[in-house]
């Protein structure tokens, strides 16, 4: 017979909230990244499906680039507002949701929104910005969840692997979705990411929680009192990643279009290129994370360190233009290094923009870095037929080296050592 002790001590356990050590951390980054993973195969591979869409449902290239365009304009106008609704409800609601719903819409678009289906061009084009805004919400949420789990340590890292599910999820994308669209269709094309979106979904459901710790040190809630929207300091590294932000979808949106239309070459090559790009970006994404944590981040190192890598991603797209005209090997091999670079600096300038609001303001910073992020990849796939039309290839890549160099200076300093 059991003693009556005992069956108050099992209610009360099933009565107290479930506690998440430590080590639950690394659970929740893998949500993280499977999240972010999930939106990206979707938000990168559909424009390498740019010759298909063209052709299925019969753009123009200056339409195609507006509905490619309205994926990174969906993000850019709801993000801000994503990053304040995580700050208010909390990173674990707000992910849920953003994922469902984007997984929902593209499975409506797998049965509705097809070449085969005639779908207009408005149609099209307001589907992708919804997938982009409702998508948008995965960049605040799982950056945010993140930041709270990780010490200032290891968040360089943390951060970098999170931001890495975006050329690794891409590159899902990259080799799947143009593939997928040419031997199936877009039913397919769609039906593929709105699965990916809806299994993340289910993780975040059963492993996403807060930790069990002490309200964050004075250090860790800096500028918790003021808005990163008022502050310049936040502001300045905000439209520097935007700027860095454009050879990455030059690459990424018109590289297959280039190559087939400037080189005669297959959808294989352009993959290959893009894949590439994705690839080494991931990895180069969190060396510089590691690097950035074991080096400290005194008198601005991160912000050194993004200031760097723009130097280069200039340096290499200028040669991707002086090698337009050049055999077909080195091109793709000046567009991969280019596209490589342009990835590697995400995770230090989302961790350095969270870090600088504060833990309270995470949110808000993170979504204002990816309203400008997301800007700049809406409007790089519109500016690019433009300058396509009025001068040349050449001319395309020119202009994606120029938008880094221009973010160099943005970046603000760090505080000056104290000199003895």
């Amino acid at each position: 017979m059991a003693l009556p002790v005992s069956t108050g001590t099992a209610a009360a356990s099933a009565r107290a909230p479930r506690r998440y050590g430590p080590r639950h951390r690394w659970i929740v980054l893998a949500v993280g990244v499977a999240a972010q993973a999930s939106f990206s195969a979707m938000f990168s591979g559909i424009p390498v499906t740019g010759i298909a869409m063209r052709a299925g449902y019969g753009l123009s290239t200056g339409t195609l680039g507006l509905v490619l365009g309205c994926l990174g304009l969906g993000v850019a106008v709801s993000d801000i507002a994503w990053g304040l609704l995580t700050d208010r409800f909390g990173d674990r609601r707000i992910l849920l949701v953003g994922l469902v719903s984007t997984g929902s819409l593209l499975a409506l678009m797998a049965t509705a929104v097809t070449p085969g289906d005639r779908a207009g061009v408005p149609m099209l084009a307001a589907c992708m910005l919804a997938a982009g805004a409702l998508g948008g919400s995965v960049n605040a949420s799982s950056g945010r969840a993140i930041m709270t789990w990780f010490t200032d340590g290891n968040r360089g890292f943390a951060m970098s692997i999170r931001q890495t599910a975006i050329p690794a999820g891409g590159a899902v994308g990259v080799a799947l979705l143009p593939w997928l669209a040419s031997a199936y269709g877009f039913r397919a094309a769609y039906a593929v990411p709105a699965a990916l979106c809806l299994l993340s979904a289910a993780a975040a459901w059963r492993w996403l929680h807060g930790p069990d710790q002490e309200p964050a040190p004075a250090a860790e809630r800096a500028g918790a009192g003021r808005s990163p929207l008022l502050r310049w300091d936040v502001w300045r590294l905000a439209l520097a990643s935007g700027l860095l932000t454009v050879p990455q979808f030059a690459v990424l949106s018109f590289t297959a279009v280039f190559l087939h239309d400037a080189k005669g070459a297959g959808v294989a090559l352009a993959s290959l290129t893009v894949l590439i790009a994705q690839l080494g970006g991931g990895a180069a994404r969190i060396w510089t994370g590691r690097h950035s944590d074991r080096h400290g981040d005194r008198h601005g190192g991160r912000r050194t360190l993004i200031r760097g890598i723009g130097t280069l991603t200039a340096v290499a797209m200028a040669g991707a233009a002086v090698l337009t005209h050049a055999p077909t090997p080195l091109t793709v091999a000046a567009l991969a290094l280019g596209g490589l670079l342009a990835n590697a600096w995400h995770g230090v300038a989302y961790t350095e923009i969270a870090a600088m609001a504060g833990a309270d303001r995470a949110g808000t910073a993170l979504g204002l870095e990816g309203t400008t992020v997301f800007a700049a990849a809406f409007l790089t796939p519109l500016l690019i037929p433009v300058v396509l039309d009025a001068a040349s290839w050449q001319a395309v890549w020119a202009l994606a080296a120029a938008a880094p160099l221009l973010a160099v200076p943005l970046v603000p300093r760090g505080p000056r050592p104290l000199r003895r």
